[in-house]
């Protein structure tokens, strides 16, 4: 058993890099004990991710291509209709995901727009698929009315460390976010929470994000680790690309501080070769997104996913070894 096991709260930033600094055998070989002592190691989850309104977005968000600061060739679409967001999650259920999850470009959810999205939830959560939303910030009356439509996670990263945070987004606090978790953990609704790599910051900056995740009044439920996807004209754009050993040692680092989270391997998927792949498994990741697309960035075809998984020994959490159920088969919607 591996002495990190137990969750903790009191991490030092010290500490955390102290972990950032282990051989990285070393490391990794901690953090899959620490995996297996929550999880069973051959699951991950399973999700889908539907943009339910893209672009326009008036955060500066750095890497981001939704904002309506650059000009990054992504259009601002509408809020999506109630029934086209049931039917893309009929289909992607279809497909094998386990959780269907709808994101829109806002700064903060407008209780106009409140109903529609209300019904989104409750509509995806009856054909039995978990629930989650990312709609920018939130004030406690709305988590509340998302919990009651059926909202099982709610999504609000911190995006990277606080020292850093203002290099990459100045349209809202660090304070901001943290006070949306809390509106977001009061109403009864997980949190998926995480950041981003790669975006010119520091080691220290990334022991920085999960230590300051790691310190939160409740470990995040969910906790993705998205590797930067290049945005031609966003500022971030031209970030020098993470090597590909230290996003490994970050989702292990992840995996140590947050033991009992589900660790995300999110956006950057498309650009990892199937090793780098296979040693985020290895080092504590058990969850990710499928589909040709991650809201307006690419991500791997479903034929390299399913290959991947057979080859590594995989299967969708929850479903026992030996069944057949449908795996990564792609929506009938376009």
């Amino acid at each position: 058993m591996s002495r990190f096991t137990q969750p903790r709260h009191d991490w030092t930033p010290d500490e955390v890099e102290a972990l950032f600094d282990l051989p990285f055998t070393e490391l990794v070989f901690q953090a899959a004990l620490v995996h297996r002592q929550w999880f069973d190691p051959a699951e991950v989850q399973i999700s889908r991710l539907l943009s339910v309104k893209t672009g326009g977005c008036p955060e500066n968000c750095g890497y981001c291509s939704q904002s309506s600061h650059f000009k990054t060739g992504v259009k601002a679409t509408k809020l999506m209709e109630v029934e086209a967001v049931i039917a893309e999650a009929a289909a992607a259920k279809a497909g094998g995901a386990q959780r269907f999850c709808m994101g829109a470009a806002w700064r903060d959810l407008k209780d106009r727009d409140l109903p529609r999205v209300s019904a989104m939830i409750s509509g995806v959560k009856a054909l039995g698929l978990e629930t989650c939303v990312t709609l920018g910030m939130l004030e406690p009356h709305q988590a509340r009315a998302l919990k009651d439509a059926g909202l099982d996670y709610y999504n609000h990263n911190l995006d990277t460390g606080p020292d850093y945070y203002e290099t990459v987004v100045t349209t809202r606090t660090y304070q901001d976010r943290l006070d949306t978790l809390t509106a977001v953990r009061d109403a009864g609704v997980s949190t998926c929470c995480g950041g981003i790599v790669g975006m010119g910051e520091t080691r220290r900056d990334r022991a920085g994000l999960l230590h300051a995740l790691a310190t939160l009044p409740a470990h995040p439920d969910s906790l993705p680790i998205n590797d930067l996807m290049p945005v031609k004209g966003a500022p971030l754009g031209d970030s020098t690309p993470l090597d590909p050993l230290e996003f490994v040692r970050t989702i292990a680092v992840a995996r140590i501080v947050c033991p009992k989270a589900v660790v995300r391997l999110s956006a950057g998927r498309d650009h990892m070769s199937r090793e780098q792949q296979a040693l985020c498994f290895l080092a504590g990741a058990n969850s990710m997104f499928v589909g040709g697309k991650l809201l307006t960035t690419k991500n791997p075809e479903l034929d390299d996913d399913a290959r991947l998984f057979a080859d590594l020994g995989l299967r969708p959490m929850g479903e026992a070894a030996g069944e057949s159920l449908p795996l990564f088969l792609e929506p009938a919607l376009n």
